[in-house]
């Protein structure tokens, strides 16, 4: 029996409204909600379609849900920390609820042939909390909180080379797709208490995607359990500020950065910051930004910099941007890699158990195809009598 709930939540994991899905497969607005709502039965023509444009296996539509059997309800969409610009969008907010959703259903899957170790970012956030609550005011607080990340997850205070790494070392969940053009990433911690990145994959540079991350860690150690989507603009547009606070006093540590910036020679011009750049891996604007919050460099030089910056084309993209290599997620790959080399777990177990095809896992995941077709033809250990450390009387 088709089971139309399965059409909706993979529907909605790929950002498809019934009318966008039924142009898609030539039928009516109508027929696809008669699918969804057990009215009506597709032909196995439209299955077939469906199967080509979701990358899942016809059985897919047919049984029970993957997401229902794993982790089910443990989003709540309000929490999810967008830009203000899109914090209303209930569409772009179901969508990637539903994105998370699945991806937790999958991690959940997977982590059963696990043991992981103790989410070092909960003690980290409950810290924070603390901390801040305790301070003189929010701001330093904030500033206090930054300096104290960067030492437990064990930074240095010479470069921010490894962040990405520290992260999910530390316990997040970090994964990266297309998200769209006014969305550099999102976070949030889900019911279950497990902190989850999505970051954006267009058009990035090493020194966007650090910032990206420093801004979203500062949403889920600053903003826990914050319902970004029931909050007014004023409050979104504080709480993005609180978030940038955070990244700058994080990735530019101050005693550090103010030491380095007495080796620039012209502060207020661009290129004088290229060295720096190499170094912290971030933006020529955020130092710069940075250097005056600090006031290391005056109203005037600040303005002649970003005159020069705008001069130069700098804001489209900086010197350096092609050249530093962006860091990538690689936590959920390590561990699909140790689970089907030391055969706990094959390719061909976990498509059967999603019923979906390696397409869909690369659309979930963001792990590029080439890395699941190399274990296509792997099967999982299977006990055998040799294993049997027995011996016969």
């Amino acid at each position: 029996m088709f089971v139309g709930t399965n059409l909706t939540n993979i529907r909605i994991l790929h950002g498809f409204t019934r009318k966008q899905l039924a142009a898609s497969l030539g039928i009516t607005e109508q027929a696809v909600w008669q699918y969804e709502n057990g009215y009506v039965s597709p032909k196995m023509t439209v299955i077939n379609n469906l199967k080509e444009i979701f990358n899942v296996k016809s059985k897919y539509f047919y049984q029970g849900n993957f997401l229902r059997k794993y982790k089910k309800d443990n989003v709540n969409y309000n929490h999810i920390a967008f830009r203000s610009s899109l914090i209303n969008s209930v569409q772009k907010t179901q969508f990637e609820a539903a994105h998370i959703e699945n991806l937790i259903a999958f991690l959940d899957f997977i982590n059963r042939k696990l043991l992981l170790p103790e989410n070092r970012l909960i003690k980290l956030r409950n810290y924070v909390i603390e901390m801040i609550a305790y301070s003189d005011s929010r701001e330093e607080g904030i500033k206090r909180a930054a300096a104290y990340a960067r030492d437990f997850l064990g930074l240095s205070n010479k470069n921010n080379h490894n962040l990405l790494f520290l992260l999910e070392k530390n316990g997040a969940f970090i994964f990266e797709k297309a998200i769209g053009d006014k969305i550099d990433a999102y976070s949030l911690w889900s019911i279950d208490e497990k902190p989850y990145m999505m970051l954006g994959n267009l058009k990035k540079s090493a020194a966007r995607r650090n910032f990206d991350l420093a801004h979203e860690l500062g949403h889920l150690l600053l903003h826990y359990k914050v319902e970004f989507a029931l909050h007014d603009k004023k409050h979104l547009r504080e709480c993005e500020h609180e978030a940038n606070l955070f990244a700058g006093a994080f990735l530019l540590p101050e005693q550090e950065f103010i030491g380095d910036f007495q080796l620039i020679s012209k502060v207020s011009h661009p290129d004088s910051y290229l060295e720096l750049k190499r170094k912290w891996m971030v933006s020529i604007q955020a130092m710069a930004f940075r250097a005056h919050s600090l006031q290391l460099i005056s109203y005037q030089q600040y303005r002649y910099f970003n005159i020069m910056l705008n001069r130069l084309k700098y804001k489209e993209i900086e010197p350096l941007d092609r050249e530093l290599q962006v860091p990538r997620p690689g936590k959920i790959k390590s561990i699909l890699q140790l689970l089907f080399e030391k055969k706990y777990l094959s390719l061909e177990e976990l498509v059967d158990s999603m019923e979906v095809d390696i397409g869909y896992l690369t659309n979930l995941t963001g792990i590029e195809s080439n890395f699941f077709k190399q274990y296509q033809s792997q099967q999982a250990q299977q006990f055998s009598i040799t294993d049997l450390d027995y011996k016969v009387n």
